[in-house]
């Protein structure tokens, strides 16, 4: 008998484009965190649309190899990279005061630039929850705020779009320090949509699932093969992984001007894995056992 199970069809290849080509000539995006991974499949995505691009990221020489990768993308408008800590007030308005003297104002601001390891909660030192919070909620606010406080100034519309995560409203065990980040940047999404709705300023939240790539993390590469060294893709409901691309899409409609009355939404691009529950519950595994650590010790 054929086998029933087929999951979700792959997506269209590499190059395709989700919106009519030219979408965003003329149109300034700012991605952080866009020299690596996810951000800058995002940041290609745009730019095949015609966007002016700006990529940040606090390491030159990943902003550099990006950029010209970018700038080679079919349909890319200008590429202009900055090196920014986002948890830097000062050094946020000077990226925005340098895409503005070299492109205009960003009409887009995709907020992907984040901090994360696995720990359990009572192992986190002040440090280290400042580390991820500081990054993941505050610098998002304070990039999220420059870029409102000058289109407010300038009396023009403009596109937020906040990279997510789905533990905002289940918890993240293992990921208290940015569980807690997330679901601040989800209220972010929330709140300012109503804020600044009026000012002709949209704001989205958008959740990834599970898409590798080159850029992963060692200690998330490492928990995936300890997981299902070769069963990622029947640990989805969608029966395979998500392709980079298909974020980027997602985030280039979210922001386009056929979503403009789409705003204070969290879009979840993750083929339902975050909806799946067991039949019968799985037994209990404290987040100290799963991660190989030992008796907790003060």
């Amino acid at each position: 008998m054929e086998n029933p199970l087929r999951g979700l069809p792959a997506p269209p290849a590499l190059g395709a484009a989700a919106l009519p080509p030219g979408t965003y000539a003329g149109q300034v995006v700012l991605v952080t965190g866009g020299g690596t991974g996810l951000g800058k499949a995002i940041a290609a995505e745009f730019a095949r649309l015609g966007a002016d691009v700006v990529i940040a990221s606090r390491r030159a020489e990943q902003l550099k190899a990006a950029r010209e990768e970018l700038a080679a993308v079919p349909g890319a408008g200008r590429v202009s990279a900055a090196v920014c800590d986002i948890r830097d007030p000062e050094r946020v308005a000077e990226v925005f005061d340098a895409a503005q003297a070299a492109f205009g104002l960003p009409d887009v601001l995709v907020n992907n630039a984040a901090a994360n390891f696995p720990s359990p909660a009572e192992d986190l030192s002040p440090n280290a929850w400042r580390a991820v919070v500081d990054i993941t909620l505050t610098g998002t606010w304070f990039m999220t705020r420059e870029f409102g406080r000058r289109h407010l100034t300038a009396g023009t519309p403009g596109s937020i779009v906040n990279i997510g995560a789905s533990y905002a409203w289940t918890g993240g065990p293992g990921f208290a320090h940015s569980s807690a980040a997330k679901a601040g940047v989800k209220n972010l999404v929330e709140t300012l949509a109503v804020e600044w709705g009026p000012y002709g300023i949209q704001i989205n939240g958008l959740v990834p699932g599970l898409f590798p790539h080159a850029d992963m993390t060692e200690d998330i590469r490492d928990g995936l093969e300890r997981a299902a060294p070769d069963a990622k893709d029947a640990r989805q409901p969608a029966l395979r992984v998500g392709a980079p691309r298909e974020l980027g899409w997602a985030a280039t409609f979210l922001a386009s001007p056929y979503a403009r009355f789409i705003t204070g939404h969290t879009l979840v691009v993750d083929g339902a894995n975050w909806q799946r529950r067991s039949v019968v519950s799985p037994e209990v595994v404290p987040v100290r056992t799963q991660l190989g650590r030992g008796p907790f010790a003060s």
